[in-house]
C-alpha cells in the first residue's frame, strides 16, 4: 500500500503532471484538494488524518492540525517561509518540517527594485495619463538621490542591497543578526537601528521573517516616526504591517505610497480600500514568480518529501 500525500501547494498543483512518474516510482498516492491560495486550519482538520506526508504552501499547520495528523511524517514546504507551520509542535510530535532556503532571492529582489523604480520615475502614473489622452510631464527623481532602508538583511535583503548599490543609493539596514563585514563593505551598507531607518529612509523595504519579534512591526507608532514620508515596500509577509494603520498613514500622507505583494488577509478582499489608492502598487503574492526558480523549488520540495517519507 502506497504512502498518501496531500499536495496543497498551488504552484505544484499547477504542474502536477510533470511529477506523476516520480510519485509512481516511489509508491506515493497523491491527493489534490481545491485550494485558493492556502488551506485554513478547519479545512486541514477535515482531511489531514489520512496522510503520511504533505507538500504545502502557506497552509495553517497549527498544533491542532498536527495532533489530528496521526500518520504524518513530513511537511515539505514549497518555498522558504515556514511561519504558517507550528514548528515546535511538529518537533514534539516527530514530524519533519522541510523548506528550500534562499529559494527566490533574485525574483523577489527584482520585484522590490521594480516597485522602487516605478515610484521614482512615476511609470504607472505617466502611462495612465497618456492613455487618457493627457500629455503632461510628471516630476520624478533618481534613486541615486535617495536613501534605502532595508529591514532584514538576509539572502533577499542582501540581493536588494546589491541592486540598490548599482543605482548608487545610500543604503542603511537593520538585522537582528550580525552581518559579515564583507557584505557590508561590498555593497556599502551602514547598519543602523530601526529608529534611524524610520527617520532617515526615503524607501523602507521589509525582508525579515514573520515571528514574534517582527509581527506588526509597522504600525501607527512606527509610521509616525517616518519623517521623510517614505515609500513602503513589502514582498515578505503581510503580517509585518498592521493593515488598518497602513491605510491610515496613506490617508494622512504620513507615507508617500506603498508597493505590496503580500497582505494580512489573502486573497485581498475585493472591497479593500488599498485597491482605490493611486499611490499604491499591488500584486497577488507573486514576487517569487520565475520559471527557473520555481523548477528548482519544485525539485527540492519533492526530494525533501521523498527523503523523509
Amino acid at each position: 500500500m502506497g504512502k498518501k500525500v496531500l499536495v496543497s501547494a498551488p504552484y505544484v498543483q499547477k504542474e502536477i503532471d510533470k511529477f506523476r512518474d516520480l510519485f509512481i516510482k516511489h509508491n506515493i498516492d497523491i491527493s489534490l484538494p481545491e485550494v485558493r491560495e492556502k488551506l485554513s486550519e478547519n479545512e486541514l482538520l477535515e482531511i489531514i488524518s489520512n496522510f503520511d506526508g504533505a507538500v504545502c504552501g502557506d497552509d495553517a499547520f497549527t498544533r491542532r492540525v498536527m495532533l489530528s495528523a496521526k500518520k504524518l511524517k513530513v511537511i515539505s514546504k514549497w518555498g522558504t517561509g515556514i511561519n504558517s507551520i507550528d514548528v515546535k509542535a511538529a518537533e514534539e510530535l516527530g514530524i519533519k518540517v522541510c523548506n528550500t532556503i534562499n529559494a527566490f532571492s533574485h525574483p523577489v529582489a527584482d520585484t522590490t527594485l521594480a516597485y522602487m523604480l516605478a515610484f521614482a520615475r512615476n511609470v504607472i502614473s505617466s502611462d495612465a495619463q497618456m492613455k487618457r489622452g493627457v500629455w503632461e510631464k510628471i516630476n520624478g527623481f533618481s534613486l541615486s538621490e535617495k536613501t534605502l532602508g532595508i529591514i532584514g538583511l538576509g539572502n533577499i535583503g542582501t540581493q536588494v542591497a546589491k541592486r540598490a548599490n548599482a543605482f548608487n543609493m545610500n543604503i542603511i539596514a537593520n538585522d537582528i543578526r550580525e552581518i559579515p563585514s564583507i557584505i557590508l563593505e561590498q555593497y556599502d551598507i551602514s547598519m543602523v537601528s530601526k529608529e534611524e531607518i524610520y527617520q532617515n529612509a526615503d524607501f523602507i523595504t521589509l525582508h525579515c521573517d514573520l515571528n514574534n519579534s517582527s509581527y506588526q512591526m509597522l504600525n501607527n507608532e512606527t509610521f509616525t516616526k517616518m519623517k521623510k514620508r517614505p515609500y513602503i515596500i513589502n514582498t515578505a509577509r503581510g503580517g509585518l504591517i498592521v493593515h488598518k494603520d497602513l491605510l491610515q498613514s496613506l490617508d494622512k500622507e504620513i507615507i508617500s505610497g506603498a508597493g505590496l505583494d503580500v497582505f494580512e488577509k489573502e486573497p485581498l478582499p475585493a472591497d479593500d480600500r488599498l485597491l482605490q489608492k493611486r499611490n499604491v502598487i499591488l500584486a497577488p503574492h507573486n514576487s517569487n514568480n520565475s520559471p527557473k526558480y520555481w523548477a528548482i523549488v519544485h525539485e527540492n520540495t519533492l526530494m525533501n518529501l521523498i527523503r523523509y517519507l
